[in-house]
């Protein structure tokens, strides 16, 4: 971390009183507005316009065109609905991002670095910096093993802990740097592809709706391949991609079923913490 601290450009803290009560009293109603939200898309997903079998009866042009139109809207509401949760943090956390882009960060080896900088040591940078302003951040992996179905993985993401206002469970904050990356596929058809366009470069939020955005994405991606009789690898499949934020998104299952025990260990390798940094109140 030879460069982390390099470039001296100033960050105005988080950290006082006066900020910390704004962001409680401004964010206070998101948790009543959006837990019901969500579990309403994520139903509709999961009700017959998210996946299934698409044989040739079903490849009629007027199926098609609602089909699409049905997975857009629902893309749209969700991501409006996530747009409205926790906004001052998402401004704070992406102006560290950018800020962070802008320094000399790489501090490893790998061949990437010559060419800008690998995201490890971004997201490390981001990390460090996030703990500065007062939020309890952590670098986190998760890392699975190879199944029948479903090819071994790993992947890196930031994880920010919350709590709500009045409670004492901590909620997860996902910070994937790379969100709309992880869903643009070579030769995706116009449907697809319009669709992934309307995701956030950088997904800071809930993991309810990261949940709800990856099952979206890949239902459609399934959808586009059979249309085009493209073969759609494990690696594209909604278990798959839920896997690499696996660690989070458990724990939010977890509290939601009142049984924090039940969360797996072995998706989760680490977590990278520094020094105790205070959970920033937000919801």
């Amino acid at each position: 971390m030879g460069k982390l601290r390099e470039n001296n450009k100033s960050i105005t803290p988080l950290g006082d009183n006066n900020n910390f009560m704004e962001l409680q009293d401004s964010l206070e109603l998101e948790e009543n507005i959006s837990v019901f939200y969500v579990q309403d898309i994520d139903e509709a997903c999961r009700s017959g316009n998210g996946g299934g079998d698409f044989g040739p009866e079903n490849d009629d042009l007027t199926e098609k065109i609602i089909y699409w139109e049905t997975q857009e809207a629902l893309l749209q509401e969700i991501l409006e609905c996530h747009s409205l949760t926790g906004q001052k943090v998402r401004q704070e956390v992406t102006r560290i991002v950018e800020l962070s882009r802008e320094r000399e960060f790489c501090s490893c080896s790998k061949a990437s670095c010559v060419n800008g900088g690998c995201t490890h040591c971004l997201r490390r940078l981001v990390v460090n910096l996030l703990r500065d302003n007062g939020f309890n951040a952590s670098l986190c992996t998760s890392q699975w093993k190879r199944t029948k179905n479903c090819p071994g993985g790993r992947h890196e993401y930031i994880e920010i802990l919350t709590v709500a206002p009045g409670r004492k469970k901590q909620l997860p904050f996902v910070v994937e740097l790379e969100f709309r990356d992880q869903f643009e596929i070579a030769k995706a058809s116009d449907e697809y592809k319009k669709l992934v366009a309307q995701l956030p470069e950088i997904y800071i939020g809930k993991a309810e709706y990261l949940r709800t955005l990856v099952r979206i994405l890949c239902d459609a991606a399934k959808r586009f391949m059979e249309e085009k009789k493209i073969h759609m690898g494990p690696w594209r499949t909604r278990s798959f991609m839920e896997m690499k934020w696996s660690y989070s998104l458990e724990r939010r299952s977890a509290d939601e079923s009142f049984n924090n025990n039940a969360i797996s260990s072995r998706v989760h390798e680490n977590c990278l913490q520094s020094s105790p940094a205070p959970i920033v109140v937000i919801t």
